[in-house]
């Protein structure tokens, strides 16, 4: 029996997903959980095969908690099953050591049997997303480049910016005119909106 852990803060998707892998005679959710924060709990009491996780969650992140499950040690599998088909996802996603990539609106059979395929030690990466990651290449920022992007989508303007990096508003201005040329955008708010729809911030 391969025991899974389902995290997503939808109920009724979670739910959902849930009575679908009833169905399977090899397959048992072991737990759930609805916040990012209870998926490290979870594991240490349920001690799943595999976590399927939702990217988008309170507390913590899918992605994040795969980086810290993936540093924890080989227990358990993670596999990602998400709606948000962003490149930078998928890229951070197998970086972490994420063994699934699966959309949200796959059939059943398919999630299925990405977890078997994943539980015998292979790997399953939804081919569409695959696709759409090679075809946007390498996130072209960075590191501080997504940091002041990562302000500007949180509303907040330079001079808070430059303060918050120690940095002056000059160079925060150069960071953010370099940025907006590499996304080939017009303007430092939608530079980071267009960064943060790739999953680079």
């Amino acid at each position: 029996m391969i025991r899974i852990l389902l995290a997503d803060d939808e109920h009724l998707i979670r739910g959902a997903v849930a009575a679908l892998l009833g169905f399977e005679p090899d397959l048992e959710v072991v737990a759930q959980a609805g916040r990012g924060g209870e998926v490290l709990e979870a594991v240490r009491t349920h001690d799943p095969d595999i976590a399927v996780l939702d990217i988008d969650m309170p507390d913590l992140d899918g992605l994040t908690l795969a980086e810290r499950l993936h540093r924890a040690g080989p227990r358990p599998a993670v596999c990602i099953l998400t709606s948000f088909g962003r490149p930078g996802y998928l890229r951070r996603a197998m970086a972490a050591g994420v063994r699934g990539f699966v959309a949200k609106d796959s059939p059943a059979d398919v999630l299925a049997g990405a977890l078997r395929k994943i539980h015998a030690g292979g790997r399953y990466l939804d081919a569409d997303l695959a696709a759409t990651a090679m075809a946007a290449g390498d996130n072209p920022l960075t590191p501080r480049e997504r940091e002041i992007l990562r302000l500007v989508a949180a509303g907040r303007e330079t001079q808070h910016i430059a303060a918050a990096l120690h940095l002056t508003e000059g160079t925060v201005r150069n960071y953010l005119s370099t940025s907006i040329t590499k996304l080939g955008e017009s303007t430092r708010v939608a530079a980071a909106n267009t960064a943060r729809d790739m999953g680079w911030l």
